[in-house]
């Protein structure tokens, strides 16, 4: 091929490629154009959606503004309206409030004359009282004058006069009420004490412990001394009881506050005096065996009297302590009866009132049972059983009963004052209890002492062995009235300065005698 061939077909090559890329730019100019034309269009679509937009937005703006400078509006003239009447109340609030200043100025000045007035009639009074201050003291001084007496002693005169008849009146009032009381008192007391006492026969001889024992012969009294007094050492030294031999034919005499000592030493003397070897060894022998022996008594004694009364369940403790009692006395009276007296009264007596029979015979049984330790432990009997019953186990009914039973404590139950009533008349029958002479004379004195110290006695005489108190006073001195008064504070008296069993009747007797002669 030759150069002219290629140099056509390198023309005709680049020609055709030049007008391919011609025909190529001027498609994609077409196709420019067409998206040019196309967003033009889009962007004048949006141009005009835009300010279609612009208007809605502008009036619906316009709208809302409008509806909000509505509800403006309305809401400002609501607040005028109530500002409005506002306004109105509080005008009528303060010409309201006028009025009642008006009011309060005419109050003040009506006030302030009446308050004018009544200083006037203040001066006029205070004139008045001197005035009348001034006759008093004259009226006072024609009195003075004409009775003889000053104001101190008239004034005296008339207190005294008044609380005479004030302690009359009272004095009347009390008695009839007493008198109520009693009737109704004494029948239903009468019908339950009757009522035990018949129910109730308790033996009418008293036991008395028995402190002197009886000799074959007086040579016995050599033996129980013994050697050098080695015998009668070693009995006291084993018992604890102090052993007297005196003149006294054929007796011993043993002495200590231990009932139950002094009962083992008696048993055992006994025993020695009968075997008739008497000798320390054999003394310590009989002195523990005879000490066994009473305290299975006492034991079987303490089981008895629960027995007889009713009484389970009682710690066995109380109940060797309630044996102890077998040979215990007061006043001459065996204090185990006595506590078996008790528990019966207590328990007719409870059934007669209603309450607890089972408790009330418990608490008379034990009410006593300080008695048989008292000798060995300080304070009195009622708060030693009180404190004896508490620590093995009674209930604090009858706990407080024992202790209340002689008013250690203040009764506080119907039962306690169960037991003091059944106390007093186990101890206050006829042959229950002895007394000693000099005792019973003594107390006989301060009696007829006491009653005699008031104003306005003149004898007085205790008889009934001292259970009814009979006083005979001045009728110038003592009216009808102030007797009874008179009786009362000479029980009080009584009840406050001694101690007695039972209860003391005091009466006093008033006598009127008017006197004339015929001639």
């Amino acid at each position: 091929m030759d150069f002219q061939s290629i140099a056509y077909l390198v023309g005709g090559v680049l020609a055709g490629i030049i007008a391919g890329v011609l025909l190529r730019k001027r498609l994609v100019e077409g196709h420019l154009a067409h998206i040019d034309m196309q967003a033009k269009k889009i962007i004048e679509t949006a141009i005009s959606q835009a300010e279609q937009i612009k208007k809605e937005s502008h009036l619906k703006s316009k709208e809302d503004a409008y509806k909000q400078k509505q509800a403006a509006h309305e809401e400002i003239r609501k607040e005028k309206t109530d500002l409005k009447e506002e306004l109105q109340r509080l005008g009528q609030k303060k010409n309201q409030l006028k009025q009642e200043w008006l009011a309060l100025d005419k109050r003040q000045e009506d006030q302030d004359i009446h308050a004018g007035q009544l200083k006037e009639q203040e001066n006029e009074l205070i004139e008045k009282n001197r005035e009348i201050d001034l006759l008093i003291g004259k009226q006072r001084y024609k009195l003075e004058n004409l009775s003889g007496l000053s104001q101190t002693e008239a004034k005296k005169m008339l207190m005294e006069s008044l609380e005479s008849e004030a302690r009359m009146d009272a004095a009347k009032r009390l008695a009839r009420i007493e008198n109520e009381m009693k009737m109704e008192a004494d029948r239903k007391g009468k019908q339950i004490l009757a009522l035990a006492i018949s129910r109730y026969a308790g033996d009418y001889v008293a036991d008395k412990t028995v402190s002197m024992v009886p000799l074959p012969n007086d040579e016995m009294k050599g033996r129980i001394i013994g050697r050098e007094g080695r015998n009668i050492r070693a009995i006291e030294a084993a018992t604890g009881i102090d052993i007297i031999i005196d003149d006294t034919p054929e007796a011993v005499i043993l002495s200590g506050f231990n009932p139950v000592r002094r009962e083992v030493a008696r048993l055992a003397l006994i025993q020695l005096i009968n075997d008739g070897r008497i000798h320390p060894a054999r003394i310590e022998e009989v002195v523990g065996k005879v000490t066994k022996e009473l305290d299975l008594v006492m034991r079987e004694a303490g089981e008895q009297a629960t027995f007889d009364v009713g009484c389970h369940g009682v710690h066995l403790e109380l109940i060797n302590t309630l044996g102890r009692l077998k040979f215990r006395t007061s006043y001459g009276q065996n204090v185990l009866q006595h506590s078996l007296e008790v528990a019966f009264l207590c328990g007719i007596m409870a059934a007669e009132l209603g309450i607890d029979v089972k408790m009330a015979k418990r608490a008379g049984l034990l009410h006593d049972i300080g008695k048989a330790v008292d000798h060995e432990v300080e304070g009195s009997h009622a708060i030693i059983g009180r404190d004896l019953a508490r620590k093995y186990g009674e209930s604090e009914e009858v706990v407080y009963a024992i202790g209340a039973h002689h008013e250690d404590e203040p009764p506080q139950s119907v039962l306690d004052v169960l037991v003091q009533a059944a106390d007093a008349l186990s101890g206050a029958r006829p042959g229950a209890r002895k007394e000693m002479l000099q005792s019973y004379v003594k107390r006989l004195e301060n009696l007829e002492a006491i009653a005699c110290a008031f104003d306005g006695v003149e004898k007085c005489y205790a008889i009934q062995a001292g259970r009814d108190l009979r006083i005979i006073v001045d009728s110038q001195k003592v009216k009808d009235g102030e007797a009874i008064l008179l009786s009362q504070d000479i029980a009080k008296s009584i009840e406050e300065k001694l101690t007695y069993p039972g209860q003391i009747r005091v009466t006093v007797i008033r006598e009127t005698r008017a006197v004339h002669y015929a001639k």
